[in-house]
């Protein structure tokens, strides 16, 4: 499969063993910094989907890890459902953090990586400086938000529960996800043929729609998400930033309303017009709203959103 060091520069791809699996990581930036920079991506997703926020950050003076979660990329792809339950998934970024062996972390998140980043901050499984969300809403939002409209819009989490038919579905109709992402942006030139390639490769490795799904029912039917509510929602006290795209096909906005009573510090700027994959769509703003965060700085608004906040000054 093709590597994201393969078609852009200042990026380089290794290994890293944890938790008794391999995960292909993305590198950029100097590797003996003591400050990490952890990106976790989404569904149906890859590393390279940090490609326009790695060199920022390693300009910031990261050393920056872009993992492909287990199941995608050249990352291992362990077989059983309950191998991408919440817990395993939270063990494999501690693992990585670890393995960095930093003295400070921020953990950026986006859609499936999201999920997983907001219960690792929840559960505090290794001390963090900083926690970027990029469109998944925290699970207590989410459920408070759980109404007709993003039932309608999550249906397809319950058509993934379905043993073996989404995965016969997928590969009869040989699912093109590159173009499903970049026919729904705004900013289609942000996505490149080499890097829809690198998307489509996911799911035609042997093993891998499967994988992606797991995380779904591991979720769902598998339980996860049922053993978290049992442990309780205490207060994130790390720092927040949540980067939104509001046109936005599987998420409405609503849920995303309400994250300040389960977050101390929080920062939530929204992006009109932009999509679901937001870091992709407008990475200038995106980098500028990180940038900012990371520096202790006012985050910036969209324009139209600046104009705003001015007139209620």
């Amino acid at each position: 499969m093709l590597k994201t060091s393969e078609i852009i520069q200042d990026i380089e791809t290794d290994f890293v063993t944890v938790n008794g699996i391999r995960l292909e990581v993305d590198r950029c930036g100097d590797q003996t910094s003591r400050r990490l920079a952890l990106c976790l991506h989404g569904f149906p997703e890859h590393a390279v989907s940090w490609r326009f926020q790695m060199p920022m950050l390693a300009e910031l003076g990261f050393k920056v890890w872009a993992p492909n979660l287990r199941g995608y990329g050249n990352s291992s792809i362990p077989p059983d459902m309950r191998d991408y339950s919440l817990e395993n998934l939270m063990a494999d970024v501690a693992g990585l953090i670890d393995a960095a062996d930093c003295d400070e972390v921020t953990l950026i998140a986006h859609d499936w990586g999201a999920v997983i980043a907001w219960y690792f901050a929840m559960r505090e499984i290794r001390p963090l400086k900083r926690l970027i969300i990029c469109n998944v809403p925290h699970p207590a939002a989410m459920q408070a938000a759980m109404g007709w409209e993003q039932l309608k819009k999550s249906w397809y989490a319950m058509f993934f529960q379905i043993p073996r038919l989404p995965e016969w579905a997928l590969q009869r109709r040989d699912v093109d996800f590159g173009s499903m992402m970049r026919d729904s942006s705004p900013a289609p030139e942000n996505y490149p043929d080499d890097v829809m390639r690198i998307y489509n490769e996911n799911g035609r490795r042997t093993g891998g729609i499967a994988a992606m799904l797991n995380y779904y029912r591991a979720l769902i039917r598998g339980k996860g998400a049922d053993r978290q509510r049992q442990q309780g929602t205490p207060v994130i006290r790390t720092p927040t930033l949540m980067i939104w795209g509001e046109d936005d096909v599987a998420l409405t906005k609503e849920t995303t309303y309400g994250t300040e009573q389960w977050v101390e510090d929080f920062t939530i700027r929204y992006l009109p017009r932009i999509s679901h994959w937001v870091q992709q769509d407008a990475p200038e703003e995106v980098n500028a709203m990180m940038t900012a965060f990371i520096n202790g700085e006012p985050v910036p608004y969209m324009k139209w959103e600046a104009k705003l906040v001015a007139s209620l000054d």
